[in-house]
């Protein structure tokens, strides 16, 4: 793999770049691969007993982050299917260590995801943040937003709204998050080891067209983040224009101060400072550290004395929800009374009830792709149970389960038709390893695979 060398001229003289090593690294052929597993449904299990030896030790600044010896097929892997674990990159886990450096996790908070997009991040944010937090996870692009909500719904979490909008959109929500996450589209060229495609799509004009890009993301976003507020900012670049001089850009022309974090040397994470404004930033260099390269830094928004505030109000209300469809659903969640429940195009959906309020601000000015978790749509009288419910972290353990070995739960993802081994009838869970895989209904003479056709596995 051959390093472009304008990318190797313009990191010359930056703090923690050793041009001989980082070639070294980058022409070895070595992957590293890493997963971080969902502490919702590990059940109280070891991680270590689900990959079966294949850990390769753990990722210092991740509570659930682990390496793994080799890359398996997670395709074929049941239990990434159920939202056992996401495949992360390692060093972009440090946004965990970030966020508990940086804010009260104890406290109820909102927190957006402004990039979100497949959903890394906002799943190590729900697996951070208290029950009481509402993370919103959004993505611009239509076609990723999808993928997003896929992830979003492995995870099980309730406490999540996933939108589609620009960054521009949330203008309508004045000082409305704690903490706001930009994970920047940048010109990737830290993750040229992971995908070196990539290499092929850099340049340097790319990287200025980038740099505009971030600024003009960050721009939009600042009046959603609350006096008080953090701001975290991300990315997958190793150029100091997308990077040192972003910071400086952002300080520079608004009300913002720098915020550091503490590094243990053991990690040999670099820290550096912006040249104007000294604004810190942590390099992660893959010659360095057991990860790709990536960046971040974060920044506190300024109070201002009396002045004056709008915030953003609810506009218009749900579909009403009859106390017959209530009665129908709350059997089907683990603490009913802990939920509000909303109905849209007939489908009724569970949002925490400490959240209502925000829900409705929400949707009253964004477009929304997802809200807490579907429960499905009830029909004479009986819930028709959606996927999101059989993955969600809120559904009663009384729900009837049927405990299937892998080559059957494939079957299954496959959509294929399958054989289980029950004498109930009606709607019942699949599960492998203590962990839901969906919905089948059973009739006297055949079993009914309902797992979503969108999401079956393809291959062999």
């Amino acid at each position: 793999m051959q390093v472009p060398p304008s990318l190797i001229n313009s990191l010359a003289g930056l703090k923690g770049f050793n041009e001989e090593a980082f070639k070294r690294v980058h022409s070895s052929g070595r992957q590293v691969t890493s997963i971080r597993f969902n502490p919702a449904k590990l059940n109280g299990g070891s991680a270590a007993t689900l990959f079966d030896g294949n850990l390769d030790g753990k990722i210092p600044w991740s509570s659930n982050g682990y390496y793994l010896t080799s890359r398996p097929s997670f395709t074929l892997d049941p239990l990434f299917h159920a939202g056992a674990y996401y495949v992360q990159e390692a060093s972009s886990m440090f946004l965990e260590e970030a966020i508990k450096q940086m804010a009260d996790l104890t406290k109820p908070l909102r927190i957006l995801d402004l990039c979100a997009a497949p959903g890394g991040k906002s799943t190590l944010i729900q697996s951070v943040i208290s029950e009481k937090s509402l993370l919103v996870s959004n993505e611009v692009i239509k076609t990723r937003v999808n993928v997003l909500t896929e992830n979003i719904t492995r995870w099980g979490g309730s406490n999540v709204i996933v939108t589609n909008n620009y960054p521009k959109d949330f203008q309508r929500m004045p000082e409305f998050f704690d903490l706001v996450i930009v994970d920047a589209p940048c010109s990737g060229s830290g993750l040229f080891r992971k995908d070196p495609k990539a290499i092929n799509e850099w340049s340097e004009q790319q990287v200025e067209q980038c740099s505009r890009r971030q600024q003009s993301i960050l721009a939009d976003i600042l009046p959603a983040l609350k006096e008080g507020g953090l701001l975290i900012y991300s990315t997958c670049s190793f150029s100091k224009e997308e990077n040192e001089e972003i910071c400086d850009w952002f300080i520079k022309n608004y009300r913002l101060s720098s915020v550091s974090y503490q590094i243990r040397p053991e990690w040999n994470i670099i820290e550096t400072v912006s040249p104007e404004k000294n604004a810190y930033g942590y390099r992660f260099y893959p010659d360095k550290l057991k990860g790709e390269g990536f960046f971040i830094a974060a920044f506190k928004k300024e109070k201002l004395d009396n002045e004056f505030r709008k915030e953003a109000t609810a506009k218009g209300g749900s579909e009403k929800v009859t106390s017959k469809e209530i009665e129908v659903a709350k059997p089907w969640l683990k603490s009913g009374g802990d939920f509000f429940l909303i109905k849209h195009n007939e489908e009724l959906f569970a949002i925490p009830i400490h959240l209502e309020k925000d829900l409705m601000v929400i949707r009253s000015v964004l477009y929304i792709k997802k809200a807490g978790v579907k429960l499905g749509t009830i029909i004479r009288d009986e819930l028709i149970p959606a996927h999101e419910l059989a993955l969600s972290t809120i559904i009663s353990p009384f729900i009837p389960a049927i405990v299937i070995d892998k080559e059957t739960a494939l079957q299954y993802l496959r959509r294929q038709e399958i054989k289980v081994d029950s004498d109930s009838k009606g709607w019942a869970l699949l599960s492998h390893r203590q962990l839901n895989l969906g919905w089948i209904k059973a009739l006297t003479n055949r079993v009914n695979n309902y797992y979503p056709k969108s999401w079956r596995i393809l291959n062999k």
